[in-house]
């Protein structure tokens, strides 16, 4: 529910802020948020011992997507943009089998390449796309997407191998320093001439509070307890509440096609994460 309202939330900051300054923002929000937690958990110490991967964390798990989904939502619906997250178990599995070797059961192979079929099939769904003509092809959006789904999987995976017993809040915090210092310059050299409306602030607060400082500690809580793929599966629910806030408060319109492409990415990532398996014959005695 908590990610799921991230895209609106996102996409009224951005049309006002742009979207570094909005992605700069929601991090630093975020880590004002998170560090006075840190400080009463008594668990600086541990920051300061592995800062550096975890501050690198930070750039590809909020830096980088944060920025890519905030181009993303002026430009295509909430909707299909939180759908094509749901490819990020799919591309954390890619990762883990390129990366650390995890090859692929015959079942998570098929699941990989079902997935990619839907995002094909979606990506050339027009009537998906935001109706209004804003001089930047809807292409362009999508493929910020499936980069920033691609950065969430290789964070993730990086995640484990590297920082596994780092606790969640420590993991969390300094993650979001780090995306505050890598977007710090991009946000300062887009801050707009005008002055943005209490609502987009108001989206800023909620989107740096709620769907980042809180939400990374139960996720970071999760990679910890569950793995990185199993953790990544939670972006399956993210589209279901996206969709139905884009309806109810942003007057979106879903499509058929949308709905069935997104159905063939759910099936591909369930297998590709080893959430789903092929049926398989019983061998007879």
């Amino acid at each position: 529910m908590i990610w799921g309202s991230s895209f609106l939330f996102m996409r009224t900051a951005a049309v006002e802020f742009g979207a570094l300054l909005t992605a700069g923002l929601r991090v630093a929000i975020a880590a004002v948020f998170l560090l006075p937690l840190l400080w009463l958990k008594g668990q600086v110490p541990v920051l300061r011992v592995h800062w550096k991967p975890v501050l690198l964390v930070g750039v590809f798990n909020s830096a980088l997507p944060f920025a890519l989904y905030c181009f993303a939502v002026q430009h295509i619906t909430t909707g299909l943009s939180s759908i094509l997250n749901a490819t990020v178990p799919l591309f954390g599995a890619m990762v883990a089998w390129i990366w650390l070797g995890d090859k692929p059961t015959l079942s998570r192979a098929a699941g990989l390449a079902v997935g990619f079929v839907g995002v094909l099939l979606l990506a050339g769904g027009e009537a998906s796309f935001k109706p209004e003509s804003s001089g930047i092809s809807p292409l362009w959006s999508v493929a910020a997407c499936l980069l920033a789904t691609l950065s969430y999987g290789l964070s993730a995976n990086f995640a484990k191998r590297f920082i596994p017993h780092v606790p969640p809040l420590a993991t969390a915090t300094g993650s979001q320093i780090g995306a505050s210092l890598a977007l710090f310059l991009p946000a300062l050299w887009s801050w707009p001439d005008h002055v943005p409306s209490l609502q987009a602030w108001v989206s800023l607060a909620v989107v740096g509070v709620v769907c980042t400082g809180v939400a990374y500690i139960l996720y970071f809580r999760l990679i910890e307890r569950t793995g990185p793929a199993r953790a990544l599966t939670v972006t399956f629910l993210v589209p279901v509440f996206a969709i139905a806030y884009g309806v109810l408060l942003l007057s979106e319109h879903i499509t058929p096609w949308m709905l069935g492409c997104g159905l063939v990415i759910v099936i591909g990532t369930g297998l590709a994460s080893g959430l789903l398996h092929l049926p398989t014959r019983k061998a007879h005695a």
